[in-house]
Parts: C-alpha cells; sequence; structure tokens
C-alpha cells in the first residue's frame, strides 16, 4: 500500500461516514412525522457500506485503485410503523389510530455515535500519516 492509498482509504471513510449522518439527520428530522390514511409513513433509512477490492489499473505501475469503502445505496427499514390511538387527529383512520414513522430515536442517536467515532478515528489516521510524511521529509533536509 502506498502513501496515496492510505489517503483514498481515508477519504472514503470519510465519505462514507458523511452519507452515513446525512440519512441519519433525515431520519431525526422524521421521528415524529405522521402519514394521513391510505398513505404509508415515513421509513427510517439505512446507508449501505461496500469494501472496495484493490485492483491493479491499466498503467502496470502497481498502483491501486478503487480501494477503501463506498457507498452502495441506502435500504428502508422493515421495522414496523408505529401506530398510536389518537382519534381526534385528522390523520386518523377510522379505528382512531395514526400511523407514525418507523424510526427509533434511540437507535438513531446510537447509529449517529457510532458513524462520529469512525469519522474521528479516520481523521486520527489522516494526522498520524500527516506527522509520519512530516517526519519522513524533515529527515532528507540538510542540516
Amino acid at each position: 500500500m502506498t502513501n496515496t492509498d492510505i489517503y483514498t482509504v481515508i477519504g472514503s471513510a470519510l465519505t462514507a461516514q458523511n452519507d452515513r449522518m446525512s440519512a441519519i439527520a433525515s431520519n431525526l428530522a422524521n421521528v415524529d412525522s405522521i402519514a394521513p390514511p391510505g398513505t404509508k409513513p415515513y421509513q427510517a433509512h439505512e446507508v449501505v457500506f461496500s469494501a472496495n477490492d484493490a485492483a491493479s489499473n491499466d498503467g502496470g505501475d502497481g498502483a491501486q485503485t478503487n480501494i477503501g469503502v463506498s457507498v452502495v445505496g441506502t435500504v428502508l427499514s422493515n421495522a414496523p410503523a408505529k401506530r398510536q390511538y389518537d382519534p381526534g387527529n385528522p390523520y386518523a383512520d377510522a379505528n382512531g389510530y395514526i400511523s407514525g414513522s418507523n424510526v427509533s430515536q434511540v437507535g438513531q442517536m446510537i447509529d449517529l455515535i457510532d458513524s462520529t467515532n469512525s469519522y474521528s478515528a479516520s481523521i486520527a489516521v489522516l494526522q498520524q500519516a500527516s506527522r509520519v510524511n512530516q517526519q519522513i521529509l524533515s529527515s532528507f533536509q540538510v542540516s
């Protein structure tokens, strides 16, 4: 793995965690949303990651491309929608129930903490790689 590869991996990790945090923010914004009768309530979005395999490029110089992690897409959570008895609500069905999003606020906060920790770890690796590069450069300086 070359020095450039380290930055590629770190960059892909930061991008992936940024996408995950965006999905979490959207989920949290819709945690209390309700749907009119006959429509589907908001479903939580979950980001799907994929590890990229290293593959040689066409240049034949041994350089690696397509390494790190990428976001394949998002899937909708299959958790059941929240139902609450509220017959006075204009969105209540014939039985007096409203349907709300299936977002778990606690679960999203846990995911946010995990994503933030992963992001912070990637930043720490980036800083360490920069320190190592600086030390290598300074070792070549003539006194």
